[in-house]
């Protein structure tokens, strides 16, 4: 965790904790001397009816962060023209961040949306489950998605830390892709997908190398954090997840933390880094505690990827 994320908690924190504590003394000496006049006008003066207010609004965000948001999936699409097609369009869906915990959460409404609208790619970015009894979940959802040209996926430091010896993804359909590139084709012409594990990025420069300059290629990472670094390589448009969108964000601020070495520079959604676009998707699940099992400013998220020559629209 980086220094200034620390900071930013440390304040929200402090923030909450002082409006909670001023209102609870509030009640506190209200209902001890509720018969004296003084008490009773302390606890409606302006300043008072503002803490009350901000206690009643935090209340109504935690419950809607809990209750609501979590599981209110954002289906996000985006257009990717390049002129490395030039008859066909290609439609990817990525979700990243299941996970999983055994309890069905967004897992069936994931596989129901995904599954309408006809993807040819669908590609999973890492962090499938938070605890062994939630695989069989798990390999149910990823087998119950359908993609015309292959589903793929990379691991997540969750998977890669925890799960290092459980096959996550036999049987369900998903290749798993760690240094290695596929070639697909649709309609004559062809593209590359590319992943890599996150604890295995030395080996992304080689494999990168191999693509041909003038094939449209698609990479594979949990953290945003190599987009600095690929500089030059073959890759048009890198799929990345990880931060959860902060998980918590404030309007107007966004994300208070995301983990990445990057801290708030490439939170969530869509940037453009040099003849690269990065996208970091928001995740479908959360972390298990001590995180809190909320989301706020920060919905889950399937993304969907238009990829089509530049003079079309992209539609099927």
């Amino acid at each position: 965790m980086r220094i200034r994320e620390f900071i930013s908690i440390l304040i929200f924190v402090s923030i909450v904790a002082a409006i909670y504590a001023a209102e609870a003394h509030l009640l506190f000496s209200f209902i001890k001397n509720k018969t004296k006049k003084v008490s009773t006008k302390r606890f409606w003066s302006k300043g008072a009816i503002v803490i009350h207010l901000l206690a009643i609004t935090g209340l109504f965000c935690m419950a809607y962060g809990y209750f609501i948001e979590p599981y209110w999936i954002e289906t996000k699409t985006v257009e990717i023209p390049t002129n490395k097609l030039h008859q066909t369009s290609i439609r990817l869906v990525q979700f990243s961040d299941l996970h999983c915990t055994g309890k069905v959460a967004n897992e069936k409404k994931l596989v129901e949306i995904i599954n309408a609208l006809k993807p040819d790619v669908v590609v999973f970015t890492g962090d499938s489950m938070n605890n062994r009894n939630a695989l069989p979940l798990l390999k149910e959802t990823l087998t119950n998605l359908h993609a015309a040209l292959g589903k793929f996926a990379v691991r997540g430091n969750f998977d890669v830390e925890f799960w290092k010896n459980i096959d996550l993804f036999g049987g369900t359909g998903f290749v798993e892709l760690n240094g290695d590139t596929v070639e697909l084709e649709k309609n004559g012409e062809k593209f590359q997908i590319t992943g890599v594990y996150c604890d295995k990025e030395d080996m992304i420069g080689d494999v990168l190398k191999t693509i041909p300059q003038n094939r449209f290629s698609v990479f594979l990472h949990h953290f945003p954090d190599l987009i600095e670094d690929l500089n030059g390589q073959n890759v048009d448009l890198y799929l990345a997840g990880h931060t959860h969108g902060g998980q918590i964000a404030l309007p107007f601020y966004g994300a208070i933390i995301t983990l990445s070495h990057f801290g708030k520079k490439y939170e969530s959604g869509e940037y453009k880094v040099g003849n690269i676009i990065l996208y970091v998707n928001r995740g479908i699940g959360m972390d298990e505690f001590p995180a809190p099992r909320v989301r706020f400013f920060a919905r889950p998220e399937i993304t969907v990827f238009e990829i089509h020559p530049i003079n079309q629209d992209g539609k099927k």
